[in-house]
């Protein structure tokens, strides 16, 4: 597993703490804006751990296809890199 890989386990876990915290906090009925920034907080490190993903994908699997010379493979990881970044943007 790559450091980038190492790094968004990390902050997925961090993010699972976050909402198991999240969810005691509206069962024991926590005044609002406090649930909402721990919410805010879990977003951030799951946004940064899909980053981190991407770097991966694109410093491993993406430089691999590049260096195979398969043009069919290429613009199929083009496209797929394409489509992860046009979602992110609309999230």
């Amino acid at each position: 597993m790559n450091s980038n890989k190492k790094q968004a386990l990390i902050w997925l876990k961090k993010a699972r703490t976050s909402i198991d915290k999240i969810i005691t906090m509206i069962e024991e009925d926590t005044y609002c804006i406090d649930v909402i920034q721990q919410n805010l907080a879990a977003i951030g490190l799951i946004k940064s751990a899909n980053v981190k993903m991407l770097e991966s994908h694109l410093s491993c699997c993406f430089t691999t296809a590049a260096k195979s010379n398969d043009e069919t493979r290429i613009n199929e990881m083009i496209w797929e890199v394409l489509t992860i970044v046009k979602t992110a943007q609309n999230k």
